[in-house]
């Protein structure tokens, strides 16, 4: 039983993570290509226009990759999960649905108009349909997160006699206190993702003196949303999250922030440290005193549950990979608004396209948010353990019972071949179209 838990914990993990690298890109990038349009209806510099249809190419590209990763953990759900899938979805099916039905069909049908229909529906309608991909985008993350949301703190359930959980209150699941700052935390993730990859497009075609107006055009775009989504993604959003964790879910704060025993008159926060799970305690730790307290209660001698107030059969399954999962999200997150700062400072005074060190950065920043954002699903998804719908229903209730941990571990190696190729084609294409470059060499005037 204990293998055929981990390997199925391990083939979903896989193939959540594969699949979320393309989404975090598209939600934010959506934003962005709206924005270019609305700049070209404005001003009628047609470099606007074009930046927004070389960005709906990615976009585009990235849209299939995530459609291709995600069908096979929909079907997840019923293979390696059909105990968790048969008790709620009553409820988990209402919001999953909602997102196929309404918001995959709106992205992907002006996706098409979009990408085809300019001369024939013309600029605003275009815009319009443009518009509609962003909304259709946004509304996919909410709904999943609405599922999310309820799996982290269950509301407007009602519990059967055959153990099924049915839908007692609709509007709770839009009501959950865990939804709203878990969704624009999200969201504010992604256009960090995808601003760091723009500004990274525009520094490269500025350092390689190719398409050089237009990377000066990325790299403004990128820093502006980048600083703004970077300081979005700490506070309000982070600060508001992780209040809801210090209410919700006290032991997964405990564990997050490696607090093993509870620490009166004011918690520090920890800045650097090694969990040491056989002596409870963390090794060569720097922290600042009383931080803590201040920053979740606005008290600085604010008391902060450590673990040992917890019965051990609830700590989250590994502290340790939830502490490292949440301190390289902070972490990165913390750097992020170091780097887009000293950029947007530059970019104000003129000189950032002259200054090639932080071009460079800019241009090898590539991979961190997606890292960032891969830490922050993992920091919620293992702080949730060992429970899957959170205090009522734990991960050994949900596995199917018929699967073997032979067949899982078969269809993990499968996948994990067949996602390396999808990987390498898909990097081919977008290093192709990076490449080639916006459609037309115009000047920005």
């Amino acid at each position: 039983m204990e293998d055929m838990i981990l390997y199925n914990r391990l083939q979903f993990a896989f193939t959540i993570t594969f699949h979320y690298l393309f989404p975090q890109l598209t939600m934010g990038l959506s934003l962005m290509i709206v924005y270019f349009k609305w700049r070209f209806l404005r001003t009628q510099i047609v470099a606007y226009n074009d930046a927004a249809k070389f960005w709906m190419k990615i976009f585009a590209l990235n849209f299939a990759m995530g459609v291709v990763t995600g069908i096979p953990m929909e079907f997840q759900f019923g293979t390696n999960w059909a105990k968790f899938s048969e008790l709620t979805g009553g409820i988990i099916g209402q919001t999953l649905a909602m997102e196929g039905m309404f918001s995959f069909f709106l992205e992907s049908s002006f996706l098409g108009m979009f990408i085809f229909g300019e001369k024939l529906m013309g600029q605003k309608m275009h815009f319009l349909a443009g518009f509609m991909v962003f909304l259709g985008s946004w509304a996919s993350g909410y709904l999943i997160l609405a599922t999310h949301s309820w799996m982290q703190h269950p509301v407007g359930y009602e519990v059967l006699e055959n153990g099924k959980f049915v839908l007692k209150n609709f509007s709770a699941l839009f009501s959950n206190p865990w939804l709203l700052p878990s969704y624009l935390h999200n969201q504010a993730g992604s256009l960090i993702t995808s601003a760091f990859f723009v500004s990274a497009v525009g520094a490269f075609y500025v350092l390689s003196n190719s398409h050089k107006e237009y990377g000066k055009l990325f790299l403004k775009t990128g820093v502006v949303f980048g600083l703004s989504a970077s300081i979005v993604v700490a506070f309000p959003t982070g600060d508001l999250l992780a209040k809801n964790v210090v209410k919700y879910q006290p032991v997964t704060f405990a564990a997050m922030e490696g607090i093993f025993e509870t620490e009166h008159g004011g918690s520090e926060i920890i800045l650097i440290g090694q969990p040491d799970m056989e002596n409870k305690k963390l090794d060569n730790k720097i922290a600042v005193p009383n931080v803590l307290s201040f920053l979740t209660h606005q008290r600085w001698d604010a008391t902060i549950k450590g673990l040992n107030e917890f019965d051990e059969a609830i700590h989250p399954t590994n502290v340790p990979g939830l502490y490292y999962a949440y301190h390289i999200m902070a972490g990165l997150g913390t750097i992020f608004i170091g780097i887009m700062a000293v950029a947007a400072f530059l970019l104000w005074r003129n000189k950032l396209y002259q200054t090639n060190w932080v071009l460079w950065i800019l241009m090898f920043m590539i991979p961190f948010p997606y890292i960032a954002n891969t830490a922050g699903w993992y920091t919620a998804e293992l702080g949730r353990q060992p429970w899957l719908v959170y205090n009522l229903m734990r991960m050994v209730d949900g596995v199917s019972p018929t699967v073997s941990s032979g067949n899982t571990l078969f269809t993990l190696l499968g996948f994990v071949g067949l996602y390396i190729l999808l990987g390498l084609l898909f990097l081919m294409l977008v290093l192709k179209i990076i490449r080639k470059g916006p459609e037309a060499p115009l000047a920005l005037k």
